[in-house]
């Protein structure tokens, strides 16, 4: 089939252009539902009067979007999520009609929490060893504090994402973050090995809320012909967090020792949780009131006992449906080709990220380096360099890519606007990811087995940066376009699986550079990597459309 030919269900879930110019037609409409609620009020007070309609006005204030467009504020009385009326920017009926400056403050701040979760990882790294000896412990049973904590980080974003769905993006942040401050001042106060454990895998669970939603508020608000940069900064978060913390942590354990670690994440969830409380509208699209599963108004009509018996036993069955069921289905995404090979691609480099996360810190450490902990901390920067650039840069090269394979095509709509399929963000962008990520690895691997210079492997680390940072928002925003109406599903399907392959890294890293060495290590990833890379883009530039039209079929089916 040519591309030409699309079928209906890519215009309503990429473009959307129906639903664009009924939104344009209805905020330009000479009155909104605002005023009419102004208009209709009763008289009650002189008073009460000027207040209600000075609150009227403000809440029907225009958000004038970059495209010329308004989009509609939500009465402040109807705001959605918990405590939204605290929030300073109001909510809108279409949050993709927020101004750009509007949505990259909200960008900005799901990026900012999203990196407390990779960060509570990355800053008990240098203080291991001390935690350890405090404890009265071995470093290995220390080390599984990093291990279950990114085990918990893996699962519970299933839950999250799925309440996401039905409670909204604001509620689930602001709850997770009250639990993630309450779990790190218990961690900071452990007195015991176990306790401590099992404090890092409760924080891990509660940090890992901006995993799986901070993507779903990403494709909330921004289109998709500018969501891959949007994308890219949003991963700056999560991605420059384990590669800044070691920094931090090695400069805390030093002067204050390793509970200074827990009361940082302490302050910083603290930030984060008012930054969500006053900066982050509720933005999950659909408008239907947000509320917990069978509280509904009930009927005035009589019911006899067995009909309240049903309607109690269905009310129940939906709860634990939706929190013991809802959550496991998530994963059955990945039954989908297209789902399946993009989470494998993300996975695979997340895996080689914690691998040299490990390695840094173990190579840089001893001889022939023997850097003191807060160097080894510093040697994270040219990671986060590669982040930053590709970020700021990659995220327009991919969009550019995905605008230029729909000119070419000449796939419009009726409107004459652009069609867009998320398996187009795969083109030059990922092959050159493919080549320059293992000839990075095995850069590294080889030249810090040999003790060169530490410049020289950690050049090969600004590529690492570059590199595998193309890979994870190309990757990510795809999830998000394949499951536009879920979009936070994708995203907690994929780190549902890269956090375990994070986990199995952290384990068997230290014993595996210990028996056969840094180069063979990351020369065997290499070889694993590069042949993933190549082969899941081929199949995608193969099978992508007719596996995307098929998830679209079943998801629409599941749905009805």
């Amino acid at each position: 089939m040519a591309e030409k030919d699309i079928e209906k269900g890519d215009i309503e879930n990429v473009a959307e252009p129906s639903r664009e110019s009924s939104i344009s037609t209805f905020v330009n409409s000479p009155k909104t539902r605002d005023q009419d609620d102004v208009d209709t009020k009763p008289e009650i007070s002189q008073t009460t009067d000027k207040t209600a309609l000075t609150n009227e006005k403000q809440a029907a204030a225009s958000v004038k979007s970059s495209e010329g467009q308004s989009a509609k504020p939500v009465l402040r009385s109807e705001r959605r999520g918990l405590l939204a009326h605290f929030a300073l920017l109001p909510e809108v009926d279409e949050p993709k009609q927020y101004s750009r400056r509007t949505k990259w403050l909200i960008t900005f701040i799901v990026a900012f929490a999203g990196a407390a979760a990779p960060a509570g990882s990355g800053i008990l790294l240098p203080a291991l060893q001390d935690i350890a000896g405090d404890l009265h412990t071995t470093p290995t049973i220390t080390n599984l504090s990093v291990a279950l904590y990114m085990l918990s980080l893996a699962i519970w974003p299933l839950w999250w994402s799925s309440f996401s769905e039905t409670l909204g993006r604001r509620s689930i942040y602001l709850v997770s973050f009250a639990l993630y401050i309450l779990w790190c001042v218990l961690s900071a106060v452990s007195n015991s090995i176990g306790m401590f454990i099992v404090m890092r895998m409760l924080n891990g669970g509660a940090s890992g809320s901006v995993q799986a939603v901070g993507a779903g508020t990403i494709a909330d608000i921004w289109e998709v012909r500018e969501r891959g940069r949007a994308m890219g900064i949003f991963y700056l978060g999560p991605l420059c967090g384990p590669l800044l913390s070691p920094i931090i942590g090695g400069a805390l354990n030093e002067r204050w020792g390793w509970r200074s670690t827990q009361w940082f994440c302490v302050i910083y969830g603290g930030i984060v949780w008012l930054a969500v409380l006053f900066g982050l509208p509720e933005t999950l699209q659909n408008r239907k009131p947000i509320t917990q599963a069978g509280t509904d108004r009930p009927s005035l009509q009589r019911t006899t006992t067995r009909e309240s018996v049903q309607i109690k036993t269905k009310k129940w069955l939906v709860i634990l449906r939706r929190f013991f069921v809802d959550p496991l289905r998530i994963i059955l995404t990945l039954r989908f080709g297209a789902v399946a090979l993009t989470v494998w691609l993300a996975s695979t480099t997340f895996f080689c990220l914690y691998f040299l996360n490990i390695s840094v810190q173990q190579v840089f450490a001893a001889p022939p380096y023997n850097l003191s902990s807060i160097i080894v901390g510093l040697l994270y920067i040219p990671n986060s360099l590669g982040y930053i650039t590709a970020s700021v840069f990659g995220g327009r090269w991919v969009d550019r890519i995905m605008r230029d394979k729909a000119e070419r095509a000449q796939r419009k709509d009726k409107n004459g606007k652009l069609i867009f399929l998320p398996e187009d963000r795969m083109g030059k962008n990922a092959w050159v990811a493919a080549v320059l990520f293992p000839v990075s690895m095995v850069w590294y691997g080889w030249t810090a087995q040999k003790g060169v210079m530490w410049i020289v492997p950690m050049i090969s680390n600004f590529f690492f940066g570059v590199s595998s940072m193309i890979t994870f928002g190309m990757a990510t925003t795809m999830l998000t376009e394949f499951m536009p109406k879920k979009a936070s599903h994708g995203i907690a399907a994929n780190n549902f699986i890269r956090n375990i392959f994070a986990t199995v890294s952290g384990i068997v890293a230290e014993p595996m550079i210990r028996a056969i060495g840094n180069g063979w290590c990351f020369t065997i990833w290499a070889i694993i990597v590069a042949i993933s890379g190549p082969m899941v883009i081929i199949l995608m530039k193969r099978y992508g459309t007719h596996w995307r039209r098929k998830l679209d079929r079943e998801l629409n089916q599941d749905e009805q």
